[in-house]
């Protein structure tokens, strides 16, 4: 009811509680310590992340994926632990992704894990990977109760909640947004250092036409592979000039193309995104997920939400970009409601679905 707070089933801490989150369900590797101190503060101690580069124009595959996270995984935890000033032995809880994601990325960072669990006699938490990145942003940025638009690599969902679950309102019928942007910055050979993702934002900054590509909402859904399909065929047109401008009026550059990729599909999920909000009447949006750190989605979804005198909820690179303290944020709160996982039960699912989870923390 508007004006009134409904009491949380998670209780008020008799303690201070302390959780190890691992996360590694695609290229980043990630370590965080979170801290839910008895005073009810919710406190970030150490975040680190290592992610794996390849090569301009390869994409990152799960094998080499995983070896990358077991190189790195003793040396990320370690810094995690000595940013925190923690030991092992104080933490409460082991949490880890436990799906969605990449196969085996997802099975090395479970090994980590349980290696750890028995090592140190520390119970496990798997963790679903959305709900980490949603719990993360409610916590930073403080929304109450607001239509969630998840955009990752792996991931392209509008969400709402209702009754103790995460509903799904739309999502992707075929390619999540990230992989539709990854992909076609390997089609025109931009670095992935920092990120795929990143670079086309910074390249589309430089673009000046916006090119017809197919715009593709379905209802509450919307499909991402023909306009990455429509895009690359620009890139085989006579009037494509792949070192930029010529001073001809018609030339088609890379920049032009980065800027309508972003400017078709950032609109197509705007638009979704709004239809939830006016089904549930909500006036706030949380964008979580890698490209949710996109300046100019986070300013499109601005605009749209100062149209209906709503808010938008954002985070910068640091959380909305894979890591492991969202998954001990929402691990630590499903510990809290007395919720561990049996090591027999610490298997991944790659296809763990947001909805498929009792938020058994939230009224």
């Amino acid at each position: 009811m508007p004006g009134k707070t409904r009491k949380t089933p998670l209780k008020d801490a008799d303690r201070d509680y302390l959780a190890l989150g691992l996360e590694g369900s695609a290229n980043k590797l990630g370590a965080g310590i979170m801290k839910h101190s008895k005073d009810g503060a919710a406190i970030v101690l150490s975040n680190i992340r290592h992610t794996y580069i390849t090569p301009p124009g390869e994409g990152f595959q799960p094998r080499d994926t995983a070896l990358h996270h077991r190189e790195w995984a003793l040396k990320v935890i370690n810094d995690c632990l000595t940013k925190a000033g923690v030991s092992m032995h104080e933490i409460d809880c082991i949490c880890f992704t436990k799906g969605p994601g990449m196969g085996a990325p997802l099975q090395s960072v479970a090994l980590i894990a349980r290696t750890l669990s028995l090592l140190f006699s520390k119970p496990l938490v798997g963790v679903n990977h959305c709900v980490g990145h949603i719990e993360m942003g409610r916590e930073i940025t403080g929304a109450q109760n607001p239509v969630v638009l998840y955009v990752s690599g792996g991931n392209t969902q509008v969400i709402a909640y209702s009754r103790q679950c995460y509903r799904i309102f739309g999502e992707t019928l075929d390619i999540a947004v990230g992989n539709c942007l990854d992909r076609f910055a390997r089609i025109i050979n931009l670095s992935n250092d920092p990120s795929p993702g990143y670079n086309i934002e910074q390249e589309a900054k430089k673009g000046n036409r916006l090119l017809s590509l197919p715009y593709a909402t379905k209802g509450m859904d919307i499909s991402l592979s023909g306009i990455l399909s429509a895009a690359e065929a620009y890139t085989q047109d006579k009037r494509f000039r792949a070192q930029g401008a010529t001073g001809d009026e018609d030339t088609i550059t890379p920049q032009d193309l980065c800027f309508s990729l972003q400017e078709t599909v950032f609109a197509m999920l705007v638009e979704i995104t709004e239809r939830a909000m006016a089904h549930i009447g909500s006036k706030e949006v949380l964008i979580v997920g890698g490209v949710g750190s996109n300046e100019r989605l986070q300013q499109m979804m601005g605009i749209m939400a100062q149209e209906r005198q709503a808010r938008v909820f954002a985070t910068d690179e640091r959380f909305c970009i894979d890591n492991g303290i969202m998954i001990a944020q929402a691990g630590l709160l499903s510990y809290r409601m007395g919720y561990e996982t049996p090591l027999a039960k610490t298997t991944c699912t790659q296809r763990f679905r947001t909805d498929e989870v009792h938020v058994a923390w939230r009224a």
